[in-house]
């Protein structure tokens, strides 16, 4: 059977050469290449593919019901952080009741500010299964309701691979 060429495939071959263009390889090394194959894979492969674009994950931020003095310093780590979580080695069955629990019961215990770990994830099958769904699952109604915002973890606290909670606070 023939391979051929999608065009979204070519789409991003082309937005691949142009962010190079005018790079230059540093001596010694040579000029890179592209990272996309010319072929598109098999019909598995690409329903797989469309699946998981269906359901982005969303954005690990977000900040509506606090002031903007109290969303800068979540983005900068300088709430004190009261408890975390880490959803390292967990299937995502395990990791998303751990971390209802987890949510839940920081808030009955009054606690502010919590850390979620899930790793970065980043392998041969490329972003973590855990870094995607958590974001999902804090969208969630049950999680939602009890989390006023949320921020992407400074890199001394795990990076890309944790996320602040700001919790409300039990009336």
């Amino acid at each position: 059977m023939p391979k051929t060429t999608s065009s979204a495939a070519r789409g991003d071959r082309a937005l691949w050469r142009e962010a190079l263009r005018g790079v230059t390889p540093l001596r010694g090394r040579t000029a890179p290449v592209s990272p996309m194959p010319d072929a598109v894979p098999g019909p598995a492969s690409v329903e797989q593919d469309q699946a998981n674009r269906a359901l982005p994950a969303p954005p690990l931020a977000r900040f509506a019901g606090i002031d903007r003095a109290n969303a800068e310093r979540l983005k900068r780590g300088l709430h004190r952080i009261e408890a975390r979580l880490d959803l390292h080695g967990m299937t995502q069955a395990e990791a998303h009741r751990a971390l209802v629990t987890f949510v839940e019961a920081s808030r009955d215990a009054g606690r502010r500010c919590v850390l979620v770990i899930t790793g970065r994830g980043l392998g041969l099958a490329g972003s973590g299964v855990l870094k995607n769904s958590v974001p999902r699952w804090l969208e969630e109604p049950q999680l939602r309701q009890q989390i006023i915002a949320i921020a992407s973890a400074q890199p001394h606290h795990g990076g890309a691979g944790a996320a602040y909670l700001l919790l409300r606070r039990r009336r």
